[in-house]
This record gives C-alpha cells, structure tokens and sequence, in this order.
C-alpha cells in the first residue's frame, strides 16, 4: 500500500487549496515543500470571483472576506485624463488581501484538517511515474527518503524542476514584458484601482488593506526602475505623481511571460497552477486561475481515488480552455500598456473609451472579474 493517496509538490497556494480540498474528501494528503519557511514575497492580491469560490469550498471564505479589502471599481487613464471609469457588480466583487497572508490562511486551513501534511523543507529531487504507484525521491532534512503515493499533483511552478524531468514541454504564449512594482504606505488612501496607460508606459495602482497601494510601472526599452529614484521619477513624468517613496522601498522587477505546458500529465503525474500555465501578472488572474483548475482536479480525484486513477482528458480540457482565454485577456492588458507613439496612443485610448461606455461597460467589467471562468 502507497505511503499516501495524493503527494503534492510545492506549497503555494494553488498546491495548499488543492491538500485542503481533497483532505475535506477524506484522502490521505501529503505537501512536499522545498523552503523551510514560508514564503514571504507580496506578489498577487487580487481575489476574483472564480478565485472566492474556490475558497469558499475550502472552508476559508468567510475569512478572506473578513481580512481582503474590497475594491470599489477601477478607472484608466491617460495623459492626465480619464478614458474609462468601472464599478464592479455585488455579485462578482474583486478583493485585495496580499499573497502571504491568503498563503497563511491556506496553511492555517491545512494544518486544522491534517496536522502533518504539510513538510516544510522536503525537496522533491525526482519522480518516476511508472507503475500503479509513484516513486518520489526527497531530501528531507534529517536526509534522503523515498515516498509513494497513488498519485503525485506537480505544483511548484513556472521553473517547475519536476515537470523539466519529466519532459512535459513548456510552450511560449503571446505577451512578455518587465515591470517594477512598490508598495507604498498611504493613509487616505480610496478602494479604486487605478490604470494608467500612457504612451511612456502602464503605470498601475492598487489599494491594500490597512492603508497603502500597490504601484507597478511597465520598464520601458534602456530603462531600469530598480531604485527609489528611477522608479519615482518614471511615475512622476507619466502621470504628473510624486510618490512619497522611502529611500529603502527598494522596488521588484520583474518579467511577466506567459506559457503552456505541452502535457498537463504523465501516468499518474499532473500539472497544476503554474508549473501547468503561467499566465502574466497583469490583470491579475493567474492565482485564481490555478484555484479553479484545483476544484476540478480535486473534483475528479476525489471521485476515484483510492480506488483508480481518473481519467484526466476533461480535466486537461477544461484547463487548457480556460488557459486560453486567461492569456488572450493578459496579453491584451499588456497591449494597452505597452509604450507606443502618440499616433498608436490616441487610436488606443479612444478602444479604452469605447470599453468604457455604457453599453460595454458591464462586458468589460466581466473580463476584468474572469466571467466565463
């Protein structure tokens, strides 16, 4: 007998929701993660309504709501004016919480169901999916062991080393740019996003709960927005700005790209959340994403596990399907925020004026809140 029903690689937050989900189903769960301790990065806060849903079925929504700040609606804007201005419908609300904090309630979740699933510092070296039960080797802190499981779910990330092993492939989609991104303390601060797409570059804000935003600025061609200095003097000249900006707030750059996996799974082995798509951080719906491709996975596990393994072509469908449109509406938020000419900008703003009238108004609303997802 298999020392475990499901191993899952990598303790994230799509690989926590999943142990949480399938731990709920009665299987036996385990999480290999490589970090002794969890991790402390801010990367994404937003929570759609897929992205609720799913935790919702994990025992975690009333908490989230309780500690995310809602966001009122959103605007654009460009040069100094603005193009379009969005309210988001009771029924498909967008929340704020930052990562690390979803990640602890995930963690705190787990930790209530199964003591000891989760094994910080547990770093899945290889995989062999031969077979009717899967062979993991780890380096475990006290050294190497050996785990079996039923079933092995693959989810530590776009650098996902299993999924390099195993040869699944890893294909490059449309929409590739670098940002910088801060956060900034700000009292008075309102729950409206706000867009900024101007010819120079996409400078983005954000508001975080307890006070402060979230400011991302797209890193034009020969320009490095690394420091302080160069950071806010970026924002200042696009949007006339000036962001109180401590000397330490060193900001994140970093590169959003998008891809696909060429197989979601091997034998008993599959792909989940990034290490299966990674999706552009722009517009905010690859973790909700991950989430939701976690309840059908956790869906078709639980309904044949221990017994067999399922099936996993509607699973593999279902997540390239959604996979698609997520990339296409990434791609296209970059787009609108991709330095250009003034002859490009105007053409541009006047497609975001247009979006934002009252006959697409609640259309565009819904690509922003991952309708059809």
């Amino acid at each position: 007998m298999p020392d475990h029903d499901v191993l899952i690689v990598g303790a994230g937050p799509v690989g926590l929701l999943l142990a949480c989900l399938l731990t709920q189903d009665g299987l036996r769960v385990v999480v290999c993660e490589r970090r002794a301790d969890a991790d402390t990065r801010t990367r994404a806060i937003g929570i759609h309504r897929p992205g609720l849903d799913a935790l919702e079925a994990a025992g975690l929504g009333a908490e989230v709501r309780a500690e995310a700040l809602r966001l009122d609606g959103g605007e654009v804007r460009s040069r100094r004016r603005t193009l379009a201005s969005l309210a988001f419908p009771p029924e498909r609300p967008v929340l704020i919480l930052p990562q690390p904090r979803t990640d602890a309630l995930l963690r705190a979740r787990l930790r209530a169901l199964a003591p000891d699933a989760l094994r910080s510092g547990w770093a899945v070296r290889a995989v062999d999916p031969a077979g009717e039960v899967v062979r993991v080797a780890v380096d475990a802190p006290d050294g190497a062991r050996e785990l079996t499981a039923r079933c092995v779910v693959v989810a530590d990330g776009v650098r996902s080393r299993v999924r390099e092993g195993l040869g699944l492939g890893w294909s490059r989609r449309s929409g590739r740019a670098t940002y910088a991104m801060v956060d900034v303390a700000d009292a008075e601060t309102d729950a409206r996003a706000v867009l900024h797409c101007e010819p120079s570059g996409l400078v983005e804000s954000f508001p975080l709960p307890g006070g402060g935003r979230r400011w991302v600025a797209r890193q034009g061609a020969g320009e490095q927005l690394g420091t302080p200095d160069a950071f806010r003097s970026a924002v200042e000249a696009r949007t006339g700005i000036r962001l109180e900006l401590a000397d330490d707030a060193r900001p994140t750059v970093f590169e959003a790209a998008q891809h696909v996996a060429r197989r979601t799974s091997q034998g008993r082995v599959v792909l989940l959340g990034d290490a299966a798509h990674e999706i552009s951080p722009i517009g905010g719906q690859g973790m909700n994403l991950g989430w939701t491709d976690a309840v059908r996975l956790a869906r078709e596990l639980a309904r044949s596990l221990p017994g067999r393994m399922p099936d996993l072509t509607g699973y593999d469908r279902d997540l390239r399907r959604g996979t698609r449109i997520v990339q296409r509406r990434s791609a296209f938020y970059m787009s609108m925020g991709a330095p250009a000419p003034i002859g490009v900008a105007v053409p541009r703003e006047l497609v975001i004026r247009t979006m934002g009238t009252r006959p697409l108004r609640r259309w565009s609303a819904g690509l922003i809140t991952m309708r059809g997802l």
